[in-house]
């Protein structure tokens, strides 16, 4: 396969000039809707440079659109996304000088983000992906850091061409309370949200508020804003006036009160920290149980560095979530239980690989499932205090046991081990909070994962997908295109995304976001289905089942998961065969069925005899 030029831009901290954007080739674009276009015109046919100076025609003096581009390019809301800095340079740039008629797909796609010739956007959405973003990212500029601006940049949908805009002098005569607070030592304190089951703990909500604020108060060098207990939809009325703001939310199960807490930089609105309550107790409580530990003779033994260097090789290909990878991670796990058969960890490991080579179809459930639990019980065994294996044996429980009860409390003892272990978080929420429809609280755990592992692609992704089950399809979108300016290169983020796309009725984006996940990962199973299932929605029957001949094929060679042919089956309109692709991957223990009762692709069957039965089963009723 050819190797992609890196999609690594250089930083843009002024207005720098750019080369004209050559013409595209006579290749099909799809700057409306997938849509094709005929190939750009020559150079000359355009406005002329004189012409597209003229104020008249862009709406604001040419001094003053540069001057507004390097404010907006300096900003803080702009800090650290380089590659739609260079994007919007661009743009404005080529309208600034006569061209923006010629900003399409292909060439922005080469200019910008460096593909070559041969980029095709009906396969690669990335100019689509990031123009979404850029969009985002200019509104949150002009509500909070430029909300007094004289100038606004904008970039309407369905092009990409900018447009420029003198903003009425009365709006923006009173100077933002945000652009004089938001750059110091300032916090407001949201009321914390009760997603207890009865909503019962309003009153525990504001009390631990007033105490939060008055604590903070104290610390001279500290501005806190004045917030009533009891005001709800204060991030989106005050984020601007704030430089940090903290929220969270209290939850309920038996006895037990969990709070949760985070810490958000509003300009950029990117979480600082994040962290539960019970967590912190237990966080600050583990030296000295530790020490009593110690002094009853349980000391570990000294590690074997060479085993914890393999399990942590093994730990990098997991991460990677591709086929290849999961099978580099089970070779490299087993490695590190030959160099030390007493490694909780490599166990650990071990089971989580096994699992996650089920979870993608790399292998039948039936094969994995057998070693993937009898690995997380050694692990357990050999450390009882061992947080990540505490983890695989609740992921165990939830996937393969459905023991919802059980799992919940391996995975609150793994969180109160370790708080810091990223996966315990993450399935948490996905294998358990999930499947029982918590979504807020599954919310939570997710934010708490990525705060903990900003990097990692799965969990953003699985972030954006716990937005579309809570129906959230704008926020979805937003974290999917996130996901891929994180790793370009993450099929399971363009899979997301169409489904997301899906959703949202926009049909055509979805299969080139599912177009391009085949191109990434072309044997996948899941990708072939959500192309099909795609299709069979836009009407495309004969595509569509082209497509699922091909999931047939795939299917002849290694295991494919019945959900996505049932999935394929019911956008076809065939629901004796879906049900019947259901019943399977029921028996199958498959990864996906967990996700039944709140998959929106599943939506219309809710109250089907058939679907109930299923979800009762599962322990999901």
């Amino acid at each position: 396969m050819k190797k992609e030029r890196s999609n690594v831009p250089r930083k843009v901290a002024t207005v720098v000039p750019i080369r004209p954007a050559p013409a595209a080739p006579a290749v099909p674009d799809n700057d409306a809707g997938g849509r094709q276009q005929p190939a750009d015109p020559p150079t000359g046919s355009g406005p002329s440079r004189a012409a597209a100076r003229d104020e008249g025609l862009l709406g604001a003096a040419p001094s003053k659109v540069e001057g507004q581009l390097e404010r907006v390019l300096g900003s803080v809301t702009f800090r650290q996304v380089d590659r739609l800095k260079r994007f919007l340079n661009f743009i404005v740039s080529e309208a600034l000088a006569g061209r923006g008629d010629r900003l399409k797909e292909y060439v922005i796609g080469v200019q910008v983000f460096d593909k070559d010739s041969s980029f095709d956007p009906r396969a690669d959405p990335i100019v689509r992906v990031q123009a979404r973003r850029l969009r985002a990212r200019l509104g949150r500029y002009y509500r909070e850091e430029g909300g007094t601006d004289a100038v606004v940049i904008d970039l309407p949908k369905g092009g990409y061409a900018p447009v420029f805009k003198n903003r009425e002098s009365a709006a923006g005569s009173r100077r933002s309370l945000g652009t004089a607070l938001a750059g110091q030592n300032t916090i407001a304190v949201q009321v914390l949200a009760d997603h207890s089951p009865a909503k019962e703990l309003a009153y525990f909500c504001d009390g631990l508020h007033q105490e939060i604020v008055h604590s903070l108060a104290k610390f001279e060098t500290l501005r806190v804003l004045a917030v009533q207990p009891g005001a709800r939809g204060f991030e989106h009325e005050y984020a601007g006036q704030v430089a940090m703001l903290l929220t969270g939310g209290v939850r309920k199960s038996g006895d037990r009160v969990r709070v949760t807490l985070h810490l958000v930089d509003t300009p950029t609105s990117s979480y600082l920290w994040s962290e539960s309550v019970a967590a912190a107790v237990v966080h600050k409580l583990e030296p000295r149980l530790m020490d009593a530990g110690q002094r009853r003779g349980t000391r570990r033994p000294a590690e074997n560095l060479a085993a914890r260097n393999l399990y942590l090789q093994g730990r990098y290909h997991l991460n990677q979530r591709t086929d290849e990878g999961l099978q580099k991670a089970l070779e490299f796990f087993e490695k590190a239980i030959v160099e030390d058969a007493q490694s909780a960890l490599a166990h650990s490991g071990l089971a989580d690989a096994h699992s996650l080579l089920a979870h993608y179809g790399v292998r039948a459930p039936s094969l994995a499932w057998a070693t993937a639990a009898s690995s997380a019980a050694a692990a357990v065994m050999l450390d009882g205090n061992c947080a990540e294996g505490r983890t695989s044996l609740a992921h165990i429980k939830a996937t393969q046991e459905w023991d919802w009860h059980g799992a919940e409390r391996e995975f609150q003892i793994a969180i109160g081990l370790d708080p810091r272990y990223a996966t315990g978080h993450h399935w948490y929420a996905t294998s358990c909070l999930v499947p029982l429809g918590r979504l807020d609280e599954a919310l939570d755990e997710m934010r708490i994962a990525q705060s903990l592992d900003p990097v990692s692609s799965i969990v953003a992704r699985d972030v954006a997908m716990i937005h579309a089950y809570r129906r959230d399809y704008e926020a979805a979108l937003e974290q999917s295109d996130h996901t891929i300016e994180l790793n370009p290169h993450f099929s399971p983020a363009y899979w997301a995304l169409g489904m997301i796309q899906e959703q949202r009725k926009d049909l055509d984006e979805a299969v080139a976001a599912f177009q391009r996940a085949i191109d990434l990962s072309p044997n996948s199973p899941r990708m072939h289905a959500g192309l099909a299932r795609t299709l069979a929605l836009s009407g495309r029957k004969a595509d569509a089942l082209a497509s699922l001949r091909t999931l047939d094929s795939i299917a002849r060679q290694r295991y494919v998961s019945p959900m996505e042919f049932a999935a394929v089956r019911f956008a076809l309109d065939q629901p004796e065969l879906g049900f019947r692709a259901l019943n399977k991957a029921c028996a199958d223990r498959a990864f996906d069925v967990l996700a039944l009762k709140v998959d929106p692709r599943f939506e219309p069957l809710r109250n089907d005899p058939r679907m109930l039965a299923l979800l009762a089963e599962i322990g999901l009723s």
